[in-house]
Order: structure tokens, then sequence, then C-alpha cells
């Protein structure tokens, strides 16, 4: 089978300005222990870096994901997020925040689900037993809280998606979850995080894989694996794989995770591995892969193809 040639929809990128001084993670004393290396990224990405960095390929499109904005500013990021160019399709669709299971998450659901970008909201449940350190929510049974479980099916109820941040510790929670709500429409984050990376935790994340499979309303978006400094081609395509196996290729998604990812690989590398892993996969299911399950979940319209090209050439000769 060829490599895959065609368009590509990122359905999991963020873009910030630092000097907005709206992103507390980032900050040195931030406390996102759970990610290594953040002073490389502590800077600003904005669209015209996205399209600089994605001008290897052919990005029609792109998801932004929330990018853990200041709650204290709830609404400020898909306010600042409509301010930006969107005429290549970076920033195409958005995927909010709201504290689910308080009393502010109703009226911020309802406020920033009349925005038309917007297509769902995203939970960090990610939570480590034993080390605190990787920890980002602070208990490992956020989703059987009935208040939580009350505002997110609220999504369900607008159409909207829940793309979910969690570790394989979280998953017989999250596969409940999507038994209860089957009208809910979750996207799993990261692969679903293989925090662990030794022999035992590197077959609980495959067990976990397998378990939220089960459910028809979960897919998985799989990037490079930011949990290993050095992640190798091999390591990453036996992720990957195991992923497409549980979820098959119609509920499975190549994301870039841009910036983050840049911690540890370049924009043009991410897709140049998935589609090398992809090439025996058939035309159809390579189209699913990179751009149709995207386009389907997340209703994105694709800037037109030729006006894309046209700015990232347009890009490229500024460089």
């Amino acid at each position: 089978m060829p490599i895959y040639s065609g368009p590509i929809i990122d359905p999991h990128m963020h873009l910030w300005d630092v000097s907005m001084g709206r992103h507390p993670w980032l900050k040195p004393s931030g406390g996102a222990t759970a990610v290594s290396g953040l002073e490389s990224i502590r800077r600003n990405f904005l669209t015209e870096d996205y399209r600089q960095a994605s001008m290897a390929h052919d990005v029609v499109a792109s998801v932004h994901v929330e990018a853990l904005w200041d709650p204290a500013d709830p609404g400020g990021e898909l306010a600042w997020l409509d301010t930006l160019d969107k005429r290549s399709g970076v920033a195409a669709r958005y995927v909010g925040s709201a504290p689910f299971g308080t009393k502010d998450a109703l009226p911020i659901i309802e406020r920033e689900s009349a925005n038309p970008r917007l297509n769902g909201f995203r939970a960090i449940i990610s939570h480590h037993p034993t080390n605190p350190a990787k920890s980002w929510a602070k208990s490992g049974d956020v989703v059987l809280d009935p208040a939580w479980r009350r505002d997110v099916a609220l999504l369900a109820k607008r159409g909207l998606t829940l793309d979910l941040m969690m570790y394989p510790y979280q998953a017989e929670g999250v596969a409940a979850l999507a038994r209860a709500c089957p009208d809910l429409q979750i996207v799993v984050n990261h692969s679903g995080s293989p925090i662990d990376r030794d022999e035992d935790g590197l077959a609980r994340w495959r067990e976990a894989v397998r378990r939220l499979a089960d459910a028809p309303n979960i897919a998985i978006k799989v990037n490079m694996v930011g949990y290993d400094p050095n992640p190798t081609y091999e390591a990453v395509k036996d992720m990957a794989l195991h992923c497409i196996a549980c979820f098959g290729p119609g509920r499975t998604l190549f994301a870039s995770d841009w910036p983050v990812s840049t911690r540890y690989i370049a924009y043009g590398g991410i897709f140049d591995h998935f589609k090398r892993m992809t090439a025996g996969f058939s035309p159809d299911e390579q189209t699913a892969l990179f751009h149709g399950n995207a386009a389907r979940l997340y209703r994105v319209q694709p800037a037109p193809r030729a006006f894309a090209q046209a700015l990232r050439a347009s890009s490229a000769s500024k460089t």
C-alpha cells in the first residue's frame, strides 16, 4: 500500500501568548510537575508559528484544545481564539474547558456552547495513585461524582463532545461513564496516557485501551506519547498500532499535540512517523485516521486547499 499523501486535519493542538499571563502552568512556579521540559515551550506559539511548523504536510485544518487557561478568566481563551486569523484553518474548531461538578459549570457551558466554533469541552482527570507528582487531578474517582456527571451529561444534550485527558487508572470509571451516557461522544487524549513505562505499567495501559474500546461512543487520539523523553519510532508504532487494533481505523485519530510535542520531536516528524506506520493500511483507512474521523467528530470544515496551500507558501517564503 502507498504512504498516505492526502489532506490532514490535526485534531489536537494548542496556541498561547505568554505575554498575556493566562497559562499559569507554563510559569517556572506553575506546578506542572507531570510534564518535563517546559522551559522549551515557555514562549509564544501563534497561528503563524503553527503554519510554519506544519507546512511540510498538507494540513488543511486543526482543532484547538484548551491549554489550561487561567480559570479566573472563564471564557477568555475562546474570546482570544476568535481574534486569530482563521483563513488557513488553524484553530478552526475549539475544545473548551469548564469546571464540571461546581456551581460555575452550567453558566460556562451555556455561554461557551453559543460559540459556533466550539465543538465540546475537555476534562483533565489524570490521577496517579502512588505518585502525586504525576497527578493533574486531586482524586482518581472524579468521573464517579454525581455532580461531575450531571454537568457532563449536559454536553450530550447539546450535541457537544467530551475530550478526556486520563491515565490507565481511570479506565474503568471512564468506561462506566460511557455506558451511563451512551449519547455522549468521548474522545480520549494522548493515546490513553501510558504514564508508567515499566513492564507492568505498559501492560496496564494496554488493558485500559482494550477496556475503553469496548464502548462504541469512545474514540482515541494518538500522538507521540510525551511521557517518554526519547520516544523511539518502534515504541510509538507499537502503541499506535495497539490503539488502532482496539478501536479500529474508524475511531482512531492521529494528532500532533503541538507545541507540547516539540519538547522531543518536530511537527513534520510526527506525521512522517504516522504515515510510515500506516503504509500497510488501505487508502480508506488512512484517510479516516488522518482526516475523516477528525472531520466527523469535530465537525471541521477545512479551509479551501488551494487557499491554505497559498498561505503556507507565503509563510515559507518569509523564513
